[in-house]
């Protein structure tokens, strides 16, 4: 009964954002309420969201502080010659460009932290994308693949690092075998990006680009930027907040609260210039702090209420006793569909322990559990419990049922291409 409800849950609230008949923020609160209802769990409501908040302020209070900070280095330019760096190599080819958006996305995402990824791509990118008329959905679609794979995988990267403590891992062991696999999935994004960026490039009207091109070659096309002592400044903090994040000195939300405190003051002396500007940067930071908290309240009632479990029961129930061998390589396929909805607190700390007993009956070593279930981080990128998520959008103006509908279809290509490589390399064993 829990598991039918809870996969009619996720299923309506896929139809109704992808229809556009509800937004993504109603819709993520009012379907596992109606299905708490239907299990008769009504009572428990109160304590089941509380519980999903608990989990999700934290990252809200760091997402509000994250944009602010972001949106102001934006605001005084602070990212513009690296954008007019990358014009220049790419010469306003859009396949360079949307293969360059890629390329930086997946370097990038070795920080492990998807906002800042997010913050830097589009960063970077999204005043060329504006530019030429290019597609963002591209950006964000290659921008998630990218966290998912890289971020996703390595045991730094936060997803991978619940698995490893969870099964009690060595971090070595579980992460060598994964390096081919994720480099080859790598190659597979850039492979996804050339093509992308050759259907942009006939979409883009030929005399638009020609006198663009003319522009860069003239140097035209760049705004001078004022290379003063508050862009050094500013440079030299956010490198150094990019240095404290990777060491992890302090938590994300106070390192980015301090940084944002010292980046307004520098930059912004008037009291009623400051005001103005946090008026301005709420317009992106509300929307998505509102959405990772609609985003607690499913998953605390998806998790509390024990559907997300009936839901791993039951999908693991129609493996065959003969078929026992291959739980590592079902555990990847499942984890795409799981991964895409659930948070992954639940998935990982919920439904990869009881895979790894299972496979545990028949020999199979945790590692490969493990690695299996990294492989659904792509598409739990551009799932609705993905926090970042509601951060690129809000950047690229995109609705949530309008990026699933671009993105999905290369999230699960890249995905199953992963899976192929997994096998392939040994990373997860299919005997």
């Amino acid at each position: 009964m829990l598991a039918v409800l809870g996969f009619a849950t996720l299923g309506s609230f896929m139809l109704l954002v992808m229809r556009k008949h509800l937004s993504a923020f109603t819709a993520i609160m009012l379907t596992p309420i109606a299905a708490a209802l239907v299990a008769g769990k009504g009572t428990a409501l109160g304590d089941m969201i509380m519980n999903g908040l608990d989990t999700v302020a934290p990252t809200a209070a760091l997402l509000l502080f994250a944009v602010l900070y972001f949106g102001l280095m934006m605001e005084v330019k602070l990212f513009e010659p690296v954008c007019q760096a990358i014009i220049r190599l790419s010469k306003g080819d859009p396949v360079r460009i949307v293969v360059g958006t890629a390329a930086l996305a997946l370097l990038v995402a070795l920080d492990g932290d998807g906002t800042t990824s997010y913050m830097i791509i589009c960063s970077a990118f999204l005043p060329i994308y504006r530019r030429l008329g290019l597609n963002p959905l591209i950006l964000a679609t290659l921008a998630t693949m990218a966290l998912g794979t890289i971020s996703g995988t390595t045991p730094w990267g936060g997803a991978a690092t619940r698995g490893i403590s969870v099964l009690h891992l060595n971090a070595t062991e579980y992460f060598v075998h994964m390096i081919g696999p994720m480099a080859l999935t790598s190659l597979a994004i850039l492979a996804v990006a050339y093509w992308l960026g050759l259907r942009e490039r006939h979409k883009i009207d030929a005399e638009k680009l020609a006198a663009f091109k003319l522009e860069i070659a003239s140097g035209e096309a760049f705004e001078p930027v004022d290379a003063g002592w508050r862009l050094w400044f500013n440079t030299a903090l956010t490198l150094v907040l990019m240095v404290l994040l990777i060491l992890g000195v302090a938590d994300l939300l106070v390192l980015f609260m301090v940084a944002f405190v010292i980046a307004l003051l520098v930059n912004v002396r008037s009291i009623g210039d400051q005001q103005d500007l946090i008026k301005r940067q709420a317009a992106n930071a509300v929307p998505v702090m509102i959405l990772v908290l609609a985003a607690g309240v499913f998953t605390g009632i998806m998790t509390d209420s024990g559907m997300i479990k009936a839901m791993a029961d039951a999908a693991l129930s129609v493996v065959p006793e003969s078929w026992g061998s291959t739980i590592p390589l079902f555990t990847a396929f499942l984890a795409l569909p799981l991964g895409f909805f659930m948070s992954n607190d639940a998935y990982w700390f919920g439904v990869v322990p009881v895979l790894a007993e299972s496979a545990a009956h028949y020999g199979i070593d945790a590692n490969q559990i493990a690695r299996a279930g990294a492989i659904g981080q792509i598409l739990h990128s551009m799932g609705p419990t993905s926090a970042p998520l509601w951060v690129l959008l809000g950047l690229v103006k995109a609705e949530l049922g309008d990026f699933q509908k671009y993105a999905l279809r290369w999230g699960i290509l890249v995905s199953l291409a992963y899976i192929l490589f997994a096998v392939v390399t040994g990373a997860i064993s299919v005997t």
